[in-house]
């Protein structure tokens, strides 16, 4: 009786725990729909040889077991069979060579940096997706609003994200939609994904990323144009704007963060957020790269470290707070205090490399958001 009633519990459970959501084989876009279909499809070819095997490592200790009462199928002389070592060996390289096949193509067909073009399903929308800690900014470049855990997508039309972080590695996960990608500092990753009809469908950071990870989720609400206009109408209307400054005090440690708005983003804060340079007299990531190329600052650049530095002031203990260091101490030079110091030291400096050097090759290395751009300019690279 009480035996009975504790497997009805604990399956009871197990039921709840489950959340009984099958997101994942019951997608609503083409790319999920693609990512199932290869799901079921290596499951069954793998199952080929599962369940034989299943089977067999039941049947044959049952059938040949030493206790048997007929043992005249005994054959003591037996070596080699054809038929059985074809079976052996064919099936399993059948097997392998159809899930070859279906990896090739889908691997090619499901790539993430690959536009969703030829489904000709409208002019696709841009979302530039950065993850901090613990909450996700969504930016509508050509819409120029932004979001806060909340994805107002319109359905039936190709997202082109681009991906971002202010810290620590997250990853982008939609799975009613299809698939994710990872967001790292100073990298601008992809994704295409489409909503093929309208609905909620929850998303979250799928990557552990410290205490506040469990709150890193949003809704992905798919509409209509005419509701995604007037969505992003009332966002215009109503909310501030996103400026370095705000974004700043955003990129702050919080967590279970809740939806907010902004009806305006500054031009080139994505670029800064992927150049890890939003802060004022920081280098760009794309002039810390022309520096190494061009041999490092060497001795003289160690003045100049606070105009390199990121993750140093971004440093947080086990509990998501803020752990405050000791500034990096300038050696004299002035270097990373203002434009006007960084030219002075350059003109004091025999030194070919470091910031003096970035400054004398481009004045707004300190403020420009697009230090690849001018990398490319001055090295044609």
């Amino acid at each position: 009786m009480y035996r009975t009633r504790n497997l009805l519990l604990a399956a009871a459970g197990a039921v709840a725990l489950s959340g009984c959501q099958y997101d994942v084989l019951s997608p609503a876009g083409w790319v999920g729909d693609q990512q199932r279909d290869l799901l079921i499809i290596s499951v069954l070819l793998m199952l080929i040889v599962i369940l034989p095997v299943l089977f067999m490592s039941v049947y044959f200790p049952l059938r040949y077991r030493a206790d048997r009462e007929d043992t005249s199928d005994y054959d003591p002389e037996f070596e080699h069979s054809n038929k059985l070592e074809a079976v052996v060996w064919g099936v399993p390289i059948l097997i392998i060579v159809a899930l070859g096949y279906y990896t090739y193509v889908y691997t090619h067909r499901l790539d993430p940096y690959r536009p969703l073009d030829h489904l000709e399903a409208g002019a696709p929308v841009e979302v530039q997706a950065v993850s901090l800690d613990w909450k996700w900014l969504f930016i509508y470049p050509e819409q120029g609003i932004a979001s806060v855990n909340e994805l107002v997508v319109p359905a039936g039309r190709p997202i082109n994200f681009s991906l971002s972080s202010s810290t620590v590695m997250n990853t982008l996960s939609i799975p009613a939609l299809g698939g994710m990608v990872y967001s790292m500092a100073g990298m601008e990753t992809k994704l295409h994904l489409i909503a093929d009809e309208e609905g909620v469908y929850p998303g979250r950071s799928a990557h552990y990323s410290g205490p506040g990870f469990a709150g890193m989720v949003f809704d992905t609400t798919a509409t209509s144009d005419e509701e995604f206009d007037a969505w992003v109408e009332g966002i215009r209307a109503e909310a501030g704007p996103l400026t370095r400054e705000t974004y700043l005090a955003l990129e702050e440690p919080s967590m279970n963060e809740p939806v907010r708005h902004y009806g305006s983003v500054e031009d080139g804060l994505f670029g800064r957020i992927v150049e890890m340079c939003v802060e004022e007299d920081k280098v760009c990531m794309g002039h810390m790269m022309m520096v190494d190329q061009n041999g490092g600052g060497g001795l003289e650049g160690i003045g100049d470290a606070a105009a390199y530095s990121y993750d140093r002031g971004r440093t947080i203990d086990g509990f998501g707070n803020r752990i405050e260091l000791p500034p990096l101490e300038s050696h004299g030079s002035g270097h990373g205090t203002g434009h006007g110091t960084d030219h002075e030291a350059l003109n004091d400096s025999e030194a070919p490399n470091g910031l003096a050097y970035v400054l004398a090759m481009d004045p707004n290395a300190l403020c420009s958001p697009f230090g690849t751009q001018t990398e490319k300019e001055i090295n044609g690279i």
